[in-house]
């Protein structure tokens, strides 16, 4: 069955909505820096950090370091060098979902087959194909527009909260625009903030595929509302990625941009080339 943004683009597309953005968006987006101020959006990684059940935790260890010299190892001349590996999951951190990421029935975006994912990593659809993200970055700051900190576990936002949130910043949504949802739910410390979430009903997401966005992000886990578990499955997923081809980039950190820029502003990431995978670890930057 087709569905959303199915064919748009062409039918051997794999990069969905992120074909919204174009030259003259970027050009667009670039005319919102007014002060050179750049702001980090991406959480801090280390082995400390809590991690959803089901996936890895992050492991982070030196391959070689000042122990190794004080131990009597060979200097090079006198260059002495630290060196290290990290292993985590694709979608640990601040990341971005790939197309690939989550489906129903037997297609994932563009009606490209479940069986083009294998163990191997996905033939179709994979992060790789996205490239570089630089647009209008908008955030919709619900949290605030409610008086609240943080919207409470498995609170859904739709059509009239996300409007309100535009509303209060004057801003009309655009093609291509990158837009970023705060609940406040990063606020919340560890293992507790994977117990159930704010985030997007299915009303409130299908609102803002129609106005042609490229990407949608938030400060949560998962995007949507969830409560403490999530018997259901994933409807906020299958409409944006699977229906829409619209990527998702979850815990971004949004409370220090939403306070020091309620317009517009340049939105510049680019997720890992990782040929295959559902997901990329993300550092995304707003411009100001």
């Amino acid at each position: 069955m087709r569905a959303g943004n199915w064919g748009r683009w062409g039918e051997q597309d794999e990069r969905g909505a992120i074909n919204l953005i174009s030259p003259s968006t970027v050009l667009a987006a670039s005319a919102t820096v007014r002060e050179g101020r750049v702001m980090a959006l991406a959480q801090t990684l280390d082995e400390q950090m809590a991690v959803a059940i089901g996936r890895p935790p992050l492991a982070h260890h030196m391959t070689r370091d000042g122990g190794d010299y004080a131990a009597g190892g060979r200097v090079l001349g006198r260059s002495r060098y630290a060196d290290d590996v990290v292993s985590l999951g694709t979608h640990t951190g601040t990341h971005v979902d790939s197309l690939a990421h989550l489906w129903y029935g037997e297609q994932i975006y563009n009606g490209h087959p479940q069986n083009s994912i294998r163990s191997q990593g996905a033939s179709r659809c994979g992060v790789e194909k996205m490239g570089p993200l630089v647009g209008r970055g908008v955030v919709l700051d619900v949290a605030a527009d409610a008086g609240l900190g943080l919207l409470p576990a498995g609170a859904g936002i739709g059509v009239e909260q996300l409007e309100d949130a535009r509303r209060a910043i004057g801003v009309e949504l655009e093609p291509g625009d990158i837009v970023l949802v705060r609940t406040g739910w990063l606020g919340r410390a560890g293992a507790a903030y994977f117990q159930g979430e704010p985030g997007l009903d299915l009303a409130g997401a299908a609102w803002l595929a129609s106005h042609d966005v490229a990407l949608v992000g938030a400060d949560n886990y998962a995007i949507e509302a969830l409560g403490e578990r999530a018997t259901d499955g994933f409807p906020v997923h299958e409409l944006l990625l699977r229906d829409h081809g619209i990527p998702l980039m979850e815990n971004v950190v949004l409370d220090a941009l939403a306070a020091a820029r309620p317009g517009p502003f340049l939105f510049v990431a680019a997720p890992l080339p990782l040929r295959g995978a559902t997901a990329s670890p993300l550092s995304p930057v707003a411009i100001l």
